[in-house]
């Protein structure tokens, strides 16, 4: 397997933007891993800029399958005082894959601090089981150590469509923004929960909100929450949130899901 930052190593400029080929094992059914896409645009952006200022938020559409030699074009929109909006571009040999609006914000002295956002009182990492099989059928999966941190199983026809697991990456992936937005995807749909049997599925928009500026936790472990909130009519809204590993909150998203059954 080839690991995260070995692969970054082989984003190569080309024009005004980059090119990479993505090997097999980051696919995910016909496409590679959504959140690698994601991970893409934002590191192209850090690349030709970068002296942009952390990463405050970003929006993913996932538009068509990445597949073959890959290109992407990020573009600077608006620059501001202490905000950079950029735009970027994922495209395939399918055409367009991946549109990001990526916003980038300098911190501003504030009088105000709140956090209503805890961590769920859960064992440690190395205390639970695998939630990822050893050999995971999605072959993308396989970069992802993983513990189940929480009650909910895929395909079991539950009714609490709730994930909760521990994730980090497996080889190397220094923490960076854009190995947290390779990792904040990793987990599926938590509306499997409720599946009784296979059938598709398939991630349509992303929108994160990074909460801190400091990436780092212990060993490379960070708690995910996924809550499918709404499922009928073929979609599924749901929200994620991130925690690292002393509990302080780094990012919530939410995602739109089609759901084939």
């Amino acid at each position: 397997m080839i690991d995260l930052a070995t692969l970054m190593s082989g984003l190569t400029a080309d024009g005004d933007g980059h090119a990479i080929t993505v090997t097999e094992d980051w696919l995910q059914g016909r496409t590679i891993y959504g959140g690698l896409g994601a991970a893409i645009c934002v590191e192209s952006a850090l690349r030709l800029w970068p002296d942009l200022p952390p990463l405050r938020s970003a929006q993913f559409a996932f538009i068509g399958p990445a597949t073959g030699r890959l290109t992407v074009q990020p573009t600077i929109l608006r620059r501001g005082k202490s905000t950079t909006f950029v735009a970027a571009d994922l495209v395939g040999e399918g055409g367009l894959a991946t549109r990001a609006i990526l916003c980038f914000g300098a911190a501003r002295a504030s009088v105000l601090s709140y956090a209503q956002v805890a961590m769920p009182d859960v064992a440690r990492w190395d205390a639970c089981p695998r939630f990822f099989p050893e050999n995971p059928p999605i072959a993308f999966a396989r970069h992802f150590d993983s513990g189940r941190a929480g009650p909910g199983e895929l395909i079991q026809g539950g009714d609490d469509p709730t994930l909760l697991v521990w994730l980090r990456h497996r080889g190397e992936a220094p923490a960076s923004i854009t190995s947290l937005v390779a990792l904040a995807d990793a987990l599926p749909p938590a509306a499997m929960v409720m599946f009784r049997n296979h059938a598709p599925i398939s991630t349509m928009t992303w929108d994160i909100d990074i909460l801190t500026e400091r990436l780092d936790t212990t060993d490379g472990w960070w708690l995910v929450r996924s809550q499918a909130e709404h499922v009928a009519d073929g979609y599924s809204g749901q929200a994620i949130t991130l925690w690292n590993a002393a509990g302080e909150p780094v990012a919530v998203s939410r995602q739109n899901i089609a759901v084939f059954i």
